[in-house]
């Protein structure tokens, strides 16, 4: 999927048990694909810290992430602090990372393009 549109217009499916999981290889493809992303968690997550001018903005970015993982129905783990977030993201169905972590990944950072 992710080769054919490009990841911050593709949505997210359902996915459920390891075949979903992505192996290394298909995760090298990805990763360049979403700059500033790391891999975290012994490489079962998706991880970056976003940074804000001040707590308004970093709750904007917040609530339009809200948002978004609700559309895809695929949910971060978030870490909110004054000028900052910490977004991890993994499929628990899968057991490690799917391309939905990356489709979300890639509309998340589309979103400090649009924020203030």
């Amino acid at each position: 999927m992710a080769d054919l549109i490009p990841l911050a217009q593709a949505r997210c499916v359902p996915r459920k048990g390891s075949d979903h999981k992505l192996g290394e290889a298909r995760l090298a493809e990805l990763l360049p694909q979403i700059p500033g992303w790391e891999l975290s968690e012994g490489g079962q997550a998706l991880s970056r810290t976003f940074r804000f001018k001040d707590y308004y903005a970093t709750m904007a970015f917040v609530n339009a992430l809200a948002w978004i993982a609700h559309r895809e129905d695929h949910h971060p783990d978030l870490g909110v602090h004054y000028d900052r977030a910490v977004v991890s993201f993994s499929t628990h169905d899968v057991g490690g990372l799917s391309e939905n972590d990356f489709i979300c990944a890639a509309k998340t950072s589309a979103l400090t393009e649009q924020l203030p």
